[in-house]
Protein backbone atom coordinates (compact mmCIF):
# COMPACT_ATOMS: atom_id res chain seq x y z
CA UNK A 1 0.00 0.00 0.00
CA UNK A 2 1.26 3.68 -0.78
CA UNK A 3 0.54 6.71 0.82
CA UNK A 4 -2.48 7.89 -1.74
CA UNK A 5 -4.36 4.89 -0.55
CA UNK A 6 -4.41 6.39 3.35
CA UNK A 7 -7.68 8.33 2.84
CA UNK A 8 -8.93 9.54 6.21
CA UNK A 9 -12.35 10.31 5.16
CA UNK A 10 -12.95 6.66 4.71
CA UNK A 11 -12.37 5.74 8.18
CA UNK A 12 -14.29 8.24 9.29
CA UNK A 13 -11.99 10.19 11.28
CA UNK A 14 -10.70 13.71 10.72
CA UNK A 15 -6.97 15.11 10.38
CA UNK A 16 -7.35 17.16 13.54
CA UNK A 17 -9.04 14.48 15.37
CA UNK A 18 -6.34 11.88 14.31
CA UNK A 19 -3.60 13.75 16.33
CA UNK A 20 -5.91 15.21 18.91
CA UNK A 21 -6.13 11.43 19.75
CA UNK A 22 -3.01 10.15 18.90
CA UNK A 23 -0.31 12.90 18.53
CA UNK A 24 2.11 13.57 16.16
CA UNK A 25 4.78 10.17 17.14
CA UNK A 26 1.93 7.90 17.11
CA UNK A 27 1.18 9.23 13.67
CA UNK A 28 3.97 7.61 12.30
CA UNK A 29 3.41 4.61 13.65
CA UNK A 30 -0.37 4.21 12.62
CA UNK A 31 0.72 5.10 8.97
CA UNK A 32 3.14 2.22 9.65
CA UNK A 33 0.89 -0.13 10.87
CA UNK A 34 -1.34 0.83 6.97
CA UNK A 35 1.72 -0.97 5.22
CA UNK A 36 3.77 2.32 4.06
CA UNK A 37 6.80 2.49 2.52
CA UNK A 38 10.22 2.59 5.39
CA UNK A 39 11.19 6.13 5.87
CA UNK A 40 14.32 6.81 4.33
CA UNK A 41 17.45 6.68 6.14
CA UNK A 42 20.49 8.39 5.95
CA UNK A 43 21.17 9.82 2.27
CA UNK A 44 19.25 6.58 0.80
CA UNK A 45 15.89 7.70 -0.49
CA UNK A 46 14.40 11.12 -1.37
CA UNK A 47 10.12 10.80 -0.89
CA UNK A 48 8.50 13.73 -2.79
CA UNK A 49 4.63 13.96 -3.31
CA UNK A 50 2.50 14.82 -5.95
CA UNK A 51 -1.14 15.71 -6.19
CA UNK A 52 -1.92 14.22 -9.84
CA UNK A 53 -0.74 11.11 -11.96
CA UNK A 54 2.68 10.79 -14.19
CA UNK A 55 0.76 10.91 -17.56
CA UNK A 56 4.33 10.31 -19.20
CA UNK A 57 8.35 11.07 -19.02
CA UNK A 58 8.92 12.60 -22.18
CA UNK A 59 9.04 16.12 -23.79
CA UNK A 60 5.82 16.38 -25.05
CA UNK A 61 4.54 16.09 -21.12
CA UNK A 62 6.46 18.88 -19.85
CA UNK A 63 4.12 21.49 -18.06
CA UNK A 64 2.54 19.81 -15.27
CA UNK A 65 4.63 20.31 -12.15
CA UNK A 66 4.31 17.24 -11.06
CA UNK A 67 5.78 15.52 -14.62
CA UNK A 68 8.40 18.40 -15.23
CA UNK A 69 9.79 17.40 -11.59
CA UNK A 70 10.28 13.75 -12.68
CA UNK A 71 11.11 14.74 -16.35
CA UNK A 72 14.07 17.04 -15.61
CA UNK A 73 15.40 14.50 -13.43
CA UNK A 74 15.57 11.99 -16.29
CA UNK A 75 16.33 14.10 -18.86
CA UNK A 76 18.01 17.20 -19.54
CA UNK A 77 17.23 19.91 -21.89
CA UNK A 78 20.28 22.45 -23.44
CA UNK A 79 19.03 24.88 -20.68
CA UNK A 80 15.97 25.38 -17.93
CA UNK A 81 14.78 27.62 -15.33
CA UNK A 82 16.23 27.51 -11.69
CA UNK A 83 14.97 28.31 -8.50
CA UNK A 84 15.59 31.95 -9.06
CA UNK A 85 13.61 32.13 -12.41
CA UNK A 86 16.98 32.59 -14.42
CA UNK A 87 17.88 30.35 -17.71
CA UNK A 88 20.71 28.68 -17.11
CA UNK A 89 22.73 26.48 -19.24
CA UNK A 90 22.43 22.40 -18.43
CA UNK A 91 23.69 20.25 -20.91
CA UNK A 92 25.04 23.31 -22.99
CA UNK A 93 27.97 24.88 -21.69
CA UNK A 94 27.55 27.79 -23.25
CA UNK A 95 25.66 29.83 -26.05
CA UNK A 96 25.43 32.54 -28.01
CA UNK A 97 22.55 34.32 -30.07
CA UNK A 98 23.11 36.29 -33.24
CA UNK A 99 22.47 39.93 -33.19
CA UNK A 100 20.10 39.95 -35.60
CA UNK A 101 18.30 36.90 -33.52
CA UNK A 102 18.19 34.57 -36.33
CA UNK A 103 20.40 32.16 -34.99
CA UNK A 104 21.43 30.14 -31.65
CA UNK A 105 24.78 28.23 -31.44
CA UNK A 106 25.36 25.65 -28.32
CA UNK A 107 27.78 23.70 -26.95
CA UNK A 108 27.38 20.98 -25.54
CA UNK A 109 29.44 18.95 -22.43
CA UNK A 110 31.69 16.21 -24.09
CA UNK A 111 31.64 12.94 -22.45
CA UNK A 112 27.98 12.99 -21.28
CA UNK A 113 25.97 10.04 -21.61
CA UNK A 114 23.03 8.66 -21.57
CA UNK A 115 21.49 5.99 -19.70
CA UNK A 116 22.06 3.45 -22.02
CA UNK A 117 25.85 4.65 -21.89
CA UNK A 118 26.08 6.45 -25.41
CA UNK A 119 27.18 9.43 -25.39
CA UNK A 120 25.38 12.92 -26.23
CA UNK A 121 25.81 14.60 -29.55
CA UNK A 122 24.96 17.33 -31.50
CA UNK A 123 23.25 14.88 -33.87
CA UNK A 124 20.74 14.19 -30.32
CA UNK A 125 20.12 17.65 -29.97
CA UNK A 126 19.46 17.72 -34.04
CA UNK A 127 16.98 14.88 -34.14
CA UNK A 128 14.80 16.19 -31.25
CA UNK A 129 14.39 19.69 -32.07
CA UNK A 130 13.26 17.80 -35.61
CA UNK A 131 11.24 15.33 -34.05
CA UNK A 132 9.40 17.71 -31.73
CA UNK A 133 8.83 20.84 -33.95
CA UNK A 134 6.97 18.17 -35.85
CA UNK A 135 5.50 15.60 -33.92
CA UNK A 136 5.06 17.24 -30.44
CA UNK A 137 1.46 17.51 -30.59
CA UNK A 138 1.22 19.68 -27.29
CA UNK A 139 5.03 21.35 -27.64
CA UNK A 140 5.26 21.84 -31.43
CA UNK A 141 4.42 25.85 -30.86
CA UNK A 142 7.38 26.03 -28.57
CA UNK A 143 9.35 25.68 -31.98
CA UNK A 144 7.52 28.14 -34.19
CA UNK A 145 9.98 30.37 -36.92
CA UNK A 146 12.16 27.26 -36.33
CA UNK A 147 13.85 26.86 -39.83
CA UNK A 148 16.95 24.44 -39.84
CA UNK A 149 18.76 22.56 -37.30
CA UNK A 150 22.75 21.98 -38.22
CA UNK A 151 25.26 19.53 -36.50
CA UNK A 152 28.21 21.89 -37.03
CA UNK A 153 30.50 19.12 -35.35
CA UNK A 154 29.83 16.78 -32.38
CA UNK A 155 29.53 19.07 -30.10
CA UNK A 156 28.14 21.98 -31.61
CA UNK A 157 24.73 22.74 -33.09
CA UNK A 158 23.44 25.63 -34.36
CA UNK A 159 19.51 26.53 -35.26
CA UNK A 160 18.53 28.85 -38.01
CA UNK A 161 15.39 30.44 -37.72
CA UNK A 162 13.28 31.68 -40.11
CA UNK A 163 12.31 34.56 -38.44
CA UNK A 164 12.47 36.12 -35.06
CA UNK A 165 11.19 34.37 -31.79
CA UNK A 166 12.28 36.27 -28.91
CA UNK A 167 10.58 33.50 -26.50
CA UNK A 168 12.73 30.61 -28.57
CA UNK A 169 15.51 30.31 -25.77
CA UNK A 170 12.92 30.38 -23.14
CA UNK A 171 10.93 27.81 -24.27
CA UNK A 172 12.10 25.52 -27.06
CA UNK A 173 15.48 25.46 -25.28
CA UNK A 174 13.91 24.14 -22.31
CA UNK A 175 12.72 21.19 -23.92
CA UNK A 176 14.57 17.83 -23.17
CA UNK A 177 16.71 16.43 -25.37
CA UNK A 178 16.59 12.22 -26.13
CA UNK A 179 18.80 9.97 -27.87
CA UNK A 180 18.05 9.85 -31.00
CA UNK A 181 19.02 6.16 -31.90
CA UNK A 182 17.43 4.52 -28.90
CA UNK A 183 13.95 6.86 -29.53
CA UNK A 184 13.60 6.45 -33.27
CA UNK A 185 14.09 2.89 -32.30
CA UNK A 186 11.42 2.27 -30.02
CA UNK A 187 8.58 4.07 -32.55
CA UNK A 188 8.70 8.17 -31.15
CA UNK A 189 7.23 9.70 -28.88
CA UNK A 190 4.09 7.39 -27.50
CA UNK A 191 6.88 4.25 -26.84
CA UNK A 192 9.37 6.60 -25.24
CA UNK A 193 7.50 8.36 -22.62
CA UNK A 194 6.67 5.20 -20.75
CA UNK A 195 10.18 4.02 -21.06
CA UNK A 196 12.42 7.04 -21.12
CA UNK A 197 15.95 7.05 -21.36
CA UNK A 198 18.25 10.37 -20.95
CA UNK A 199 21.24 11.85 -19.27
CA UNK A 200 19.56 13.08 -16.51
CA UNK A 201 20.74 12.35 -12.79
CA UNK A 202 18.21 9.40 -12.12
CA UNK A 203 17.11 6.68 -14.24
CA UNK A 204 13.36 5.14 -14.13
CA UNK A 205 13.94 1.92 -11.82
CA UNK A 206 9.53 1.55 -11.77
CA UNK A 207 6.63 3.18 -12.90
CA UNK A 208 3.27 3.27 -12.76
CA UNK A 209 1.70 6.78 -13.55
CA UNK A 210 -1.03 6.72 -11.12
CA UNK A 211 0.66 5.22 -8.16
CA UNK A 212 4.38 6.51 -8.10
CA UNK A 213 7.25 6.87 -10.26
CA UNK A 214 10.73 5.45 -8.56
CA UNK A 215 13.96 6.77 -9.43
CA UNK A 216 17.13 5.35 -9.10
CA UNK A 217 21.19 7.39 -9.21
CA UNK A 218 22.57 7.42 -12.14
CA UNK A 219 26.44 7.64 -11.03
CA UNK A 220 27.79 8.59 -14.55
CA UNK A 221 25.73 11.74 -14.81
CA UNK A 222 28.13 14.78 -15.98
CA UNK A 223 27.28 17.01 -13.21
CA UNK A 224 28.89 14.28 -10.61
CA UNK A 225 26.88 11.06 -8.98
CA UNK A 226 23.60 12.41 -7.28
CA UNK A 227 24.03 12.09 -3.37
CA UNK A 228 20.65 10.53 -2.62
CA UNK A 229 20.22 6.68 -4.30
CA UNK A 230 16.76 7.04 -5.26
CA UNK A 231 13.94 9.17 -5.72
CA UNK A 232 10.14 8.36 -5.08
CA UNK A 233 7.62 10.69 -6.46
CA UNK A 234 4.54 9.78 -4.72
CA UNK A 235 0.77 10.06 -6.08
CA UNK A 236 -1.04 11.59 -3.15
CA UNK A 237 -4.43 13.65 -4.50
CA UNK A 238 -5.08 14.25 -0.82
CA UNK A 239 -3.75 17.22 0.92
CA UNK A 240 -4.43 15.56 4.36
CA UNK A 241 -2.84 12.88 3.63
CA UNK A 242 0.49 14.65 1.90
CA UNK A 243 0.16 16.96 5.07
CA UNK A 244 0.69 14.20 7.51
CA UNK A 245 3.16 12.09 5.29
CA UNK A 246 5.47 15.24 5.81
CA UNK A 247 4.84 15.62 9.53
CA UNK A 248 5.68 12.13 10.36
CA UNK A 249 8.76 12.19 8.38
CA UNK A 250 7.26 9.71 5.80
CA UNK A 251 7.86 12.08 3.07
CA UNK A 252 10.40 15.10 2.98
CA UNK A 253 8.25 17.74 0.18
CA UNK A 254 5.20 18.24 -1.70
CA UNK A 255 6.07 19.16 -5.22
CA UNK A 256 2.68 20.56 -5.22
CA UNK A 257 1.69 22.64 -2.91
CA UNK A 258 0.01 21.41 0.66
CA UNK A 259 -3.55 22.91 1.64
CA UNK A 260 -2.76 26.60 2.31
CA UNK A 261 -3.65 25.75 6.15
CA UNK A 262 -1.92 23.21 6.82
CA UNK A 263 1.39 24.22 5.15
CA UNK A 264 1.70 27.52 7.31
CA UNK A 265 0.99 24.95 10.39
CA UNK A 266 4.21 22.78 9.29
CA UNK A 267 6.05 26.26 8.69
CA UNK A 268 5.87 26.50 12.31
CA UNK A 269 6.97 23.13 13.09
CA UNK A 270 10.40 22.28 13.63
CA UNK A 271 12.31 20.41 11.36
CA UNK A 272 11.14 22.57 8.56
CA UNK A 273 12.27 24.91 6.18
CA UNK A 274 10.17 27.29 4.47
CA UNK A 275 9.96 29.74 1.52
CA UNK A 276 6.42 31.64 0.63
CA UNK A 277 6.21 32.18 -3.41
CA UNK A 278 3.98 34.47 -5.33
CA UNK A 279 3.02 32.05 -8.27
CA UNK A 280 3.56 33.50 -12.07
CA UNK A 281 0.43 31.83 -12.78
CA UNK A 282 -3.35 33.03 -11.60
CA UNK A 283 -5.70 30.12 -10.87
CA UNK A 284 -8.22 30.23 -12.66
CA UNK A 285 -11.13 28.38 -14.31
CA UNK A 286 -10.31 27.79 -18.62
CA UNK A 287 -13.58 28.02 -20.26
CA UNK A 288 -14.68 26.21 -23.79
CA UNK A 289 -15.14 29.27 -25.62
CA UNK A 290 -16.96 27.22 -28.50
CA UNK A 291 -19.06 25.72 -26.11
CA UNK A 292 -22.48 26.84 -27.19
CA UNK A 293 -23.12 28.73 -23.74
CA UNK A 294 -20.15 29.80 -23.10
CA UNK A 295 -18.94 30.76 -26.76
CA UNK A 296 -21.09 34.17 -25.73
CA UNK A 297 -18.36 36.61 -24.28
CA UNK A 298 -20.54 38.49 -22.29
CA UNK A 299 -21.59 35.13 -20.23
CA UNK A 300 -17.65 34.95 -19.52
CA UNK A 301 -17.71 38.10 -18.22
CA UNK A 302 -21.12 37.91 -16.11
CA UNK A 303 -19.40 35.16 -14.34
CA UNK A 304 -15.85 36.94 -13.80
CA UNK A 305 -18.36 39.63 -12.28
CA UNK A 306 -20.41 36.78 -10.15
CA UNK A 307 -18.04 35.32 -8.44
CA UNK A 308 -16.38 36.76 -4.85
CA UNK A 309 -12.98 36.02 -5.27
CA UNK A 310 -12.05 37.83 -2.30
CA UNK A 311 -13.73 35.66 -0.25
CA UNK A 312 -12.20 32.70 -1.75
CA UNK A 313 -8.82 34.02 -0.63
CA UNK A 314 -9.85 34.90 2.98
CA UNK A 315 -11.60 31.89 3.63
CA UNK A 316 -9.58 28.98 1.50
CA UNK A 317 -6.21 30.42 1.31
CA UNK A 318 -5.74 31.42 5.05
CA UNK A 319 -6.06 35.10 3.27
CA UNK A 320 -2.90 34.92 1.19
CA UNK A 321 -3.08 35.32 -2.44
CA UNK A 322 -4.46 38.37 -4.55
CA UNK A 323 -7.32 38.84 -6.44
CA UNK A 324 -6.14 38.47 -10.43
CA UNK A 325 -6.29 41.51 -12.78
CA UNK A 326 -4.61 39.76 -16.08
CA UNK A 327 -3.34 36.43 -17.29
CA UNK A 328 0.41 38.20 -16.43
CA UNK A 329 1.08 37.83 -12.72
CA UNK A 330 1.95 41.51 -10.73
CA UNK A 331 6.03 40.60 -10.47
CA UNK A 332 5.84 40.22 -14.06
CA UNK A 333 8.05 43.08 -15.40
CA UNK A 334 4.83 43.20 -18.92
CA UNK A 335 2.36 42.81 -16.39
CA UNK A 336 -0.44 45.99 -16.53
CA UNK A 337 -3.70 47.03 -15.26
CA UNK A 338 -3.77 50.43 -17.43
CA UNK A 339 -6.76 50.30 -19.58
CA UNK A 340 -7.49 46.70 -18.75
CA UNK A 341 -11.16 46.16 -18.16
CA UNK A 342 -11.51 44.57 -14.47
CA UNK A 343 -14.72 42.41 -13.12
CA UNK A 344 -14.62 43.35 -9.23
CA UNK A 345 -17.41 41.28 -7.71
CA UNK A 346 -20.91 42.81 -8.57
CA UNK A 347 -23.47 40.13 -8.49
CA UNK A 348 -25.85 43.10 -9.91
CA UNK A 349 -23.57 44.07 -12.75
CA UNK A 350 -23.46 39.89 -13.75
CA UNK A 351 -26.93 40.10 -13.86
CA UNK A 352 -27.53 42.87 -15.88
CA UNK A 353 -25.15 41.55 -18.20
CA UNK A 354 -26.88 38.54 -18.82
CA UNK A 355 -30.21 40.44 -18.94
CA UNK A 356 -28.78 42.36 -21.74
CA UNK A 357 -27.50 39.05 -23.30
CA UNK A 358 -30.83 37.46 -23.49
CA UNK A 359 -30.40 35.02 -20.96
CA UNK A 360 -33.58 34.87 -18.69
CA UNK A 361 -34.66 32.70 -14.90
CA UNK A 362 -36.22 29.76 -15.13
CA UNK A 363 -38.59 28.63 -12.43
CA UNK A 364 -35.91 26.98 -10.53
CA UNK A 365 -33.14 29.97 -11.15
CA UNK A 366 -31.30 28.76 -13.71
CA UNK A 367 -31.19 30.93 -17.16
CA UNK A 368 -32.12 29.89 -20.54
CA UNK A 369 -31.75 31.25 -24.40
CA UNK A 370 -33.63 30.09 -27.18
CA UNK A 371 -33.96 26.35 -25.53
CA UNK A 372 -31.21 26.26 -24.14
CA UNK A 373 -29.74 26.09 -20.49
CA UNK A 374 -27.07 28.12 -18.62
CA UNK A 375 -25.34 25.17 -17.76
CA UNK A 376 -22.08 24.09 -18.05
CA UNK A 377 -19.91 21.13 -16.16
CA UNK A 378 -16.35 21.90 -14.57
CA UNK A 379 -14.01 19.22 -13.61
CA UNK A 380 -11.61 18.84 -11.21
CA UNK A 381 -8.85 16.69 -10.38
CA UNK A 382 -10.03 13.61 -8.60
CA UNK A 383 -8.95 13.66 -4.86
CA UNK A 384 -7.87 17.49 -5.44
CA UNK A 385 -9.62 18.50 -1.89
CA UNK A 386 -7.81 21.75 -2.56
CA UNK A 387 -9.14 22.92 -5.30
CA UNK A 388 -12.69 21.25 -5.26
CA UNK A 389 -13.42 23.36 -2.74
CA UNK A 390 -12.94 26.37 -4.84
CA UNK A 391 -14.90 25.08 -7.78
CA UNK A 392 -17.88 24.46 -5.10
CA UNK A 393 -17.70 28.26 -3.33
CA UNK A 394 -17.60 29.44 -7.28
CA UNK A 395 -20.55 26.90 -8.48
CA UNK A 396 -22.58 28.91 -5.16
CA UNK A 397 -22.11 32.25 -6.51
CA UNK A 398 -22.83 31.51 -10.32
CA UNK A 399 -25.96 29.82 -9.11
CA UNK A 400 -26.88 33.23 -7.54
CA UNK A 401 -26.79 35.16 -10.78
CA UNK A 402 -29.04 32.03 -12.76
CA UNK A 403 -25.48 30.21 -13.69
CA UNK A 404 -25.19 26.57 -13.28
CA UNK A 405 -22.10 24.84 -13.01
CA UNK A 406 -22.09 21.29 -12.16
CA UNK A 407 -18.60 19.95 -10.78
CA UNK A 408 -17.26 16.74 -11.72
CA UNK A 409 -13.82 15.03 -11.55
CA UNK A 410 -11.32 12.99 -13.56
CA UNK A 411 -7.66 12.60 -13.61
CA UNK A 412 -6.07 15.32 -14.78
CA UNK A 413 -4.31 13.35 -17.71
CA UNK A 414 -8.29 12.84 -18.78
CA UNK A 415 -8.78 16.87 -18.02
CA UNK A 416 -5.99 17.86 -20.35
CA UNK A 417 -6.95 15.55 -23.22
CA UNK A 418 -10.04 17.32 -22.56
CA UNK A 419 -9.37 20.73 -22.48
CA UNK A 420 -6.94 19.84 -25.43
CA UNK A 421 -9.24 18.35 -27.70
CA UNK A 422 -12.37 20.64 -26.75
CA UNK A 423 -14.50 17.57 -25.44
CA UNK A 424 -14.38 19.51 -21.92
CA UNK A 425 -16.29 22.58 -20.96
CA UNK A 426 -14.26 23.53 -17.99
CA UNK A 427 -11.37 22.82 -15.08
CA UNK A 428 -10.00 24.52 -12.46
CA UNK A 429 -6.37 25.05 -13.05
CA UNK A 430 -2.94 26.53 -12.70
CA UNK A 431 -0.97 27.56 -16.09
CA UNK A 432 1.43 29.72 -16.72
CA UNK A 433 0.57 32.08 -19.56
CA UNK A 434 3.32 34.10 -19.32
CA UNK A 435 5.75 33.88 -17.11
CA UNK A 436 8.95 35.23 -15.88
CA UNK A 437 11.49 34.11 -18.47
CA UNK A 438 8.87 35.27 -21.04
CA UNK A 439 5.30 36.21 -21.58
CA UNK A 440 4.88 35.09 -24.90
CA UNK A 441 1.61 32.95 -24.63
CA UNK A 442 2.62 31.39 -27.51
CA UNK A 443 1.12 27.72 -26.59
CA UNK A 444 -1.98 29.43 -24.47
CA UNK A 445 -3.56 31.95 -26.26
CA UNK A 446 -2.89 31.76 -29.78
CA UNK A 447 -5.20 29.95 -31.62
CA UNK A 448 -3.21 27.13 -32.91
CA UNK A 449 -1.19 26.61 -29.42
CA UNK A 450 -0.52 23.14 -27.66
CA UNK A 451 -1.44 24.17 -24.46
CA UNK A 452 -4.99 26.68 -25.55
CA UNK A 453 -7.39 25.17 -23.18
CA UNK A 454 -10.15 27.65 -24.05
CA UNK A 455 -10.48 26.85 -27.87
CA UNK A 456 -9.73 30.98 -27.83
CA UNK A 457 -9.35 32.14 -31.41
CA UNK A 458 -9.30 35.59 -32.18
CA UNK A 459 -7.14 37.01 -35.06
CA UNK A 460 -5.45 40.20 -32.97
CA UNK A 461 -4.67 37.87 -30.32
CA UNK A 462 -2.80 35.79 -33.00
CA UNK A 463 -1.17 38.75 -34.56
CA UNK A 464 0.17 40.70 -31.59
CA UNK A 465 1.48 37.31 -30.60
CA UNK A 466 3.66 37.13 -33.53
CA UNK A 467 4.90 40.49 -33.39
CA UNK A 468 6.18 40.41 -30.00
CA UNK A 469 8.08 37.52 -30.33
CA UNK A 470 9.40 39.23 -33.94
CA UNK A 471 11.16 41.81 -31.49
CA UNK A 472 13.84 41.32 -29.43
CA UNK A 473 13.99 44.32 -27.56
CA UNK A 474 11.94 43.78 -24.04
CA UNK A 475 11.03 47.37 -23.88
CA UNK A 476 9.45 47.60 -27.54
CA UNK A 477 7.57 44.55 -26.68
CA UNK A 478 6.13 45.68 -23.21
CA UNK A 479 3.48 47.90 -25.40
CA UNK A 480 2.00 44.82 -27.23
CA UNK A 481 2.04 42.45 -24.30
CA UNK A 482 0.07 45.32 -22.69
CA UNK A 483 -2.32 45.08 -25.85
CA UNK A 484 -3.00 41.39 -24.98
CA UNK A 485 -3.66 41.87 -21.19
CA UNK A 486 -6.22 44.16 -22.73
CA UNK A 487 -7.94 41.84 -25.01
CA UNK A 488 -7.91 38.91 -22.70
CA UNK A 489 -9.72 40.71 -20.08
CA UNK A 490 -12.83 41.77 -23.00
CA UNK A 491 -12.97 38.23 -24.16
CA UNK A 492 -12.30 36.42 -20.83
CA UNK A 493 -11.58 32.81 -21.73
CA UNK A 494 -11.10 31.67 -18.33
CA UNK A 495 -12.38 33.17 -14.78
CA UNK A 496 -9.08 34.48 -13.60
CA UNK A 497 -9.72 34.09 -9.42
CA UNK A 498 -6.38 34.55 -7.88
CA UNK A 499 -2.47 34.87 -7.81
CA UNK A 500 -2.00 33.03 -5.07
CA UNK A 501 1.03 32.95 -2.07
CA UNK A 502 2.04 29.50 -1.92
CA UNK A 503 3.98 28.31 1.30
CA UNK A 504 6.04 25.42 0.80
CA UNK A 505 7.46 23.65 3.81
CA UNK A 506 10.24 21.21 2.99
CA UNK A 507 11.69 18.42 5.63
CA UNK A 508 14.93 19.71 7.09
CA UNK A 509 16.09 16.20 6.42
CA UNK A 510 15.84 16.58 2.80
CA UNK A 511 19.77 19.02 3.06
CA UNK A 512 21.79 21.11 1.02
CA UNK A 513 18.85 23.33 0.06
CA UNK A 514 19.04 26.58 -1.33
CA UNK A 515 18.78 29.57 1.13
CA UNK A 516 15.02 29.70 0.91
CA UNK A 517 15.39 33.61 0.18
CA UNK A 518 16.77 33.14 -2.95
CA UNK A 519 13.87 31.09 -4.11
CA UNK A 520 11.50 32.57 -6.41
CA UNK A 521 10.50 29.15 -8.51
CA UNK A 522 9.87 26.66 -6.13
CA UNK A 523 9.60 23.45 -8.93
CA UNK A 524 13.28 24.53 -10.17
CA UNK A 525 14.52 23.33 -7.16
CA UNK A 526 13.17 19.64 -7.80
CA UNK A 527 14.32 19.77 -11.27
CA UNK A 528 18.24 19.58 -9.32
CA UNK A 529 17.31 16.37 -7.28
CA UNK A 530 20.96 15.33 -7.60
CA UNK A 531 22.21 17.83 -5.37
CA UNK A 532 20.15 16.66 -2.44
CA UNK A 533 20.17 13.84 0.73
CA UNK A 534 18.33 12.32 3.08
CA UNK A 535 19.67 13.15 6.67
Amino acid sequence: MSIKQLNLASRKISRRQFFKYTGATTAGAWLASQGLFARAQGGGTLVWLGHQEVAGIGPNDIGPDVQSAVIYNVLNPLVNQDYRAQLQPVLATSYEVAADGLSYTFHLHQGVQFHDGSELTAEDVKYTFEYYSQEGEIIASRFINMGSVEALDKYTVRINMDAVNAAFLAVACTVPIVPAAYHASVGGDANFRAAPIGTGAFRVAEYRPAEFTDLVAFPEHFRGAPLAEHVRLEVVPEPSVRYIAMLTGDAHASVWPLATEDALELAGTPGFVTWYENWSSPRHIPLNTQSPVLSDKRVRQAMLAAIDRQRIIDELESGLGVVASSHLAPHNPYFTTEGVPQYPFDPDRARSILDGAGWTAGSDGIRSKDGLRLSFTCTTISGDQTRRPMAELSQIFLRDVGVEMQLAEAPVASILEGLRQGTMEASLFNWTMGDLTDPSPTSTLRSNGGDNFYRYANPEMDRLIDEGLSIADPEARKPIYARTQQIFAEDVPALCLHYPQVVNPVSVAMQNLPNVDDILLSLGVFYDGHLYTAG
